[in-house]
């Protein structure tokens, strides 16, 4: 999140807050009616703020593509990597990081499972 979206969203939390307010004095016993179209105004200024704010992405960060490397620890041949259901040879482009962790999915069976490593001993 870039500094002009979370200064975008502290102004209109500001205007919202304010805004209300001033709705509310406007039903106090010394409240005047001017109050609630300043109210309403404030009100509507922080919502475009908003709007504004979460339809703004910055510069590059759609057409950008992004590219993950996993680096697995110790030796994983590839060539010998088979589906664990259908037995089926998996490769490179087989293996996504989701949530965090290297996860197989089959071209063949569409299983999915977390790739795991056995240990050297």
């Amino acid at each position: 999140m870039n500094t002009g979206r979370i200064l975008a969203y502290i102004a209109a939390a500001i205007l919202i807050f304010f805004g209300v307010l001033f709705i509310w004095a406007t039903f106090s016993p010394e409240g005047r009616t001017g109050w609630l179209l300043i109210g309403l105004i404030s009100v509507g200024l922080g919502m475009g703020l908003i709007w504004l704010a979460r339809r703004a992405l910055p510069p590059g960060d759609e057409t950008e593509p992004r590219t993950l490397n996993i680096e697995l620890s110790g030796d994983v041949n590839l060539e010998t990597l088979k589906c664990q259901k259908c037995g089926g040879a998996l490769s490179a482009e087989n293996i996504k990081m989701l949530a965090g962790a290297p996860v197989v999915i089959c071209p063949y069976c569409g299983t999915s499972y977390q790739l795991t490593e056995e240990p050297k001993w």
